[in-house]
């Protein structure tokens, strides 16, 4: 690990201009590159306090040991040096996208005397045209058959050509006419062209113009009676039209664009994006990538933008790029305007959706990013050898003498001091058990402190635990620790408060050792109630992570600490840097970028958070519906709902005499004195706060008023 300050250049070495920049390993290798409008600032800002950068760029400055640059005069050719560096180099710190698999392409091979319509992957060549890409295969299959009716163009191999040529006999495609046949001669080189050419500008969305001019055509042939000729163009209409509807008209305009869509989270991101030609969606593609460096959701977009046209040319860059987000600064934005421009030899609108049709295909695309996030995720976490890896990993990060098979993750939740609430979630091999979640209220004290409350938590959890052990006395050091794996189903998401008798039964039975493909040697007698129910918290972890930095580890160990508990290990994950915490050291555990450990972590984390926020948001909408009026007796549903559309809210009818109580119709003078005392024997509860607009919501007995 190299020291940053032994390489940094001398002041007023770095030129104030715009460049691109280099970061070599002690072995010369290029390991990031960068590119900047001022140099000296940008450089300047690596070479800082190392506690002050972030993780992914403290990792960058210390594995290099030099830096170097280049000065050029603009922004757009600083974008164009920084793209071609980075496919010369393939640096390890960059954002590098990959396909989640290789799209083919529909290709015409115009560089060849006789062009040839086939599918291709891979990279692109030089004088083919390429349409697509598309999602499978036997798409582009289909649409070719079709439109070979039409634009009979030649699909056979090089083989077939010359063997075809030789004989003097076409094949099958030349004798049912979805071929012209140029092999044995039937057409010219110069009329092939024609029809591979036409058949480029219908694929390209020109459609509406062609298919009037085969209608002008058929319709003059009926007039002339040349019924037969009417009808083989009645037909290729037909498969035209059956051709275009296998894609739907997304834009009512016949707008030329690519809508580029970005989901991440803190560790990876995916790309989806929709080429749409003629107002039709005619590809679709998608990228995921590990955020390597620090980046935002406009660093990912330009970093996608590179990739996707860094190589292109012509009408392959659309005249309309359409992204979620762009670079604060406009000049950086002019510059990506102006380099997808030169690359199409003219205007590029590059801009975000604000409204209307663009701005919905936008929606979609953006959720097929995020379902594209959602299954390379879970295909990364179904993964028996990456779990495994994963658990090494943590294990050998936190210093455990072996791996742990179960991780409890515990995450506080609130709202503004209100309705604290914490939640437990369990994972056993690396996978989630929801059976075995648990949700607490805190009790011992009232408002906001989330070291507080973790320590409560904590501590609540090991006294079941303690009190298990020593009600049944069936726990040895021999069977300590271990557990009987199985997935269970959701049940344990159900329950509340898991500290009182009478909450959270799931009333399922963990698996036995050995069930699911799971081994164990611990006795189903020795973790199950008398009638046959798991007992609570008899399962302990091997390892304990708290949403949180070092005061909550700090919270959970003294927690343990006082019960006796020596043998289960803590840490915290900090979410805004991905920071692991061990309750001793004064610096945290920085686990790799691309480390399996820190996923799996980050998904436990991650499901903590979400099991106590939806937790919290329950409790919260019960005890707004929840209204002072429901402890009068006598005082029926439509009544109350009677008395708050008359005098508007609780806040107004508590301040209301007995005889204006009387006013509202249905209710006697008994029932408005039992009204006024009831609202006289409750306090007026705090405003609601609206968090989304910071307006104070007034108390209506349940209901909100916007």
């Amino acid at each position: 690990m190299a020291d940053p300050s032994s390489y940094r250049p001398k002041p007023g070495q770095i030129p104030d201009s715009p460049g691109v920049y280099r970061f070599r390993d002690d072995h010369r290798r290029v390991i990031y590159v960068g590119k900047a409008k001022s140099l000296r600032p940008r450089l300047s800002s690596y070479f800082q306090d190392l506690a002050n950068l972030h993780p992914r760029t403290r990792t960058m400055v210390t594995t290099a040991a030099s830096v170097e640059w280049t000065v050029v005069s603009t922004e757009v050719e600083a974008l164009q040096l920084e793209y071609s560096w980075i496919k010369e180099y393939d640096p390890r710190f960059n954002v590098k996208y990959r396909d989640d698999k290789s799209y083919p392409y529909l290709a015409v091979t115009l560089n060849e005397e006789f062009p040839r319509v086939q599918v291709m992957r891979g990279a692109k060549k030089k004088g083919v045209r390429y349409f697509g890409p598309y999602g499978h295969a036997w798409a582009i299959r289909e649409t070719v058959d079709l439109m070979l009716r039409v634009f009979p163009v030649r699909t056979c191999s090089a083989g077939v050509f010359k063997n075809a040529e030789r004989t003097g006999r076409p094949c099958l495609l030349g004798y049912i006419g979805k071929c012209s046949a140029p092999c044995v001669g039937r057409v010219t080189p110069d009329e092939h062209r024609e029809l591979a050419e036409e058949f480029c500008d219908f694929m390209a969305g020109r459609t509406g113009a062609y298919i009037r001019r085969l209608e002008r055509r058929m319709t003059d042939a009926a007039e002339e009676m040349e019924y037969e000729r009417a009808g083989r163009l009645r037909d290729d209409i037909g498969a035209l039209r059956r051709a275009m509807e296998k894609s739907a008209v997304v834009l009512a305009d016949a707008t030329d664009a690519d809508l580029i869509a970005v989901a991440e989270d803190e560790l990876e991101a995916a790309v989806q994006i929709f080429h749409v030609r003629g107002g039709r969606v005619r590809g679709q593609r998608g990228w995921v990538t590990d955020k390597v460096e620090e980046v935002d959701t406009a660093g990912l977009v330009e970093d996608a933008l590179q990739q996707l046209y860094g190589e292109e040319s012509g009408d392959s860059v659309p005249k309309e790029v359409l992204v979620p987000a762009l670079p604060e600064d406009q000049v950086a934005t002019d510059a990506l305007s102006q380099w997808l421009s030169e690359r199409r030899g003219s205007q590029v609108s590059l801009r975000v959706p604000q409204r209307g049709d663009k701005k919905d295909l936008m929606a979609t695309v953006g959720r097929n990013a995020r379902q594209s996030l959602v299954l390379h995720k879970t295909k990364r976490a179904s993964d028996l050898t990456t779990r495994s890896r994963a658990l090494e990993e943590i294990a050998q990060a936190l210093g455990l003498d072996s791996v742990p098979l179960r991780i409890e993750c515990f995450d506080i939740s609130h709202l503004q001091g209100d309705d604290v609430v914490a939640s437990m979630v369990v994972f056993e091999d690396g996978l989630a058990r929801k059976s075995e979640y648990r949700r607490f209220q805190i009790k011992g004290f009232e408002g906001q402190d989330d070291v507080r409350s973790m320590h409560e938590v904590i501590g609540r959890r090991f006294k079941r635990y303690l009190a298990e052990k020593e009600r049944t006395g069936e726990w040895t050091e021999e069977n300590e620790g271990s557990t009987a794996l199985g997935e269970n189903g959701e049940n344990g998401e159900n329950g509340e408060n898991a500290d009182d008798a009478a909450d959270d039964t799931t009333g399922q039975i963990p698996a036995a050792p050995g069930e699911n493909g799971h081994a164990g040697h611990l006795g189903t007698s020795s973790l199950k109630e008398d009638d046959g129910r798991p007992k609570r918290f008899a399962y302990p972890p091997q390892l304990v992570v708290v949403d949180g930095g070092r005061p909550q580890v700090a919270a959970a160990k003294r927690a343990m600490d006082e019960l006796g508990i020596d043998d289960v290990a803590v840490c915290g994950l900090a979410k805004r840097l991905e920071e692991v915490w061990l309750p001793d050291d004064d610096d945290p555990v920085v686990l790799p970028r691309s480390s399996e450990g820190l996923y799996l972590l980050q998904r436990v984390r991650d499901e903590a958070h979400r099991f106590a926020i939806t937790y919290q948001r329950a409790k919260r909408a019960k005890r707004i519906r929840t209204s002072p009026l429901d402890d009068v007796p006598g005082l029926g549903e439509t009544r109350k709902q009677a008395l708050i559309k008359h005098f508007g809210s609780v806040k107004k009818l508590r301040q209301a005499t007995i005889e204006q109580i009387c006013e509202v119709p249905g209710l006697g003078r008994k029932t408005a004195e039992s009204v006024a005392v009831a609202l006289a024997g409750t306090a007026p509860a705090a405003p609601a706060v609206n968090t989304a607009t910071g307006e104070i919501m007034e108390d209506d007995g349940g209901s909100t008023h916007d």
